[in-house]
């Protein structure tokens, strides 16, 4: 079971969830990246593949929450709230990010589509 961190911190203006633990690792981690790899059913799958989610570059935070002594939830500003981030899951996004985002991006050019949101005018 991972440690919990030290200290998060929200940083709406870049966007970005700043994780710093005990042990010195420190991340910062795209609200978009916690997005799409949100750790709800509706992402993860009931038990199926992972869906993958798109349009979410310019997706920011409202608020984060403490879940108990375990976890966080993001009530992220495109109406997600349901995924709840243990020690254990945010640890494991910030230790294999690159791993992650690299094949985020492959799977979105698989796909044909784009990490932009859609903008209506």
């Amino acid at each position: 079971m991972a440690e919990a961190p030290d200290n998060i911190t929200l940083k709406r203006q870049s966007k970005t969830l700043v994780v710093a633990y005990p042990d010195g690792a420190h991340f910062e981690l795209p609200l978009e990246y916690l997005r799409v790899y949100s750790p709800s059913a509706e992402v993860r799958g009931h038990g199926g593949p992972m869906e993958l989610v798109t349009n979410k570059r310019e997706v920011g935070a409202n608020s984060i929450e403490a879940v108990g002594n375990y976890a966080i939830q993001i009530n992220f500003d495109d109406g997600h709230n349901t995924g709840i981030y243990t020690w254990d899951e945010l640890r494991s996004l910030g230790d294999n990010f690159d791993a992650n985002w690299a094949d985020y991006l492959r799977r979105i050019e698989q796909a044909g589509t784009t990490r932009e949101s859609i903008r209506f005018k």
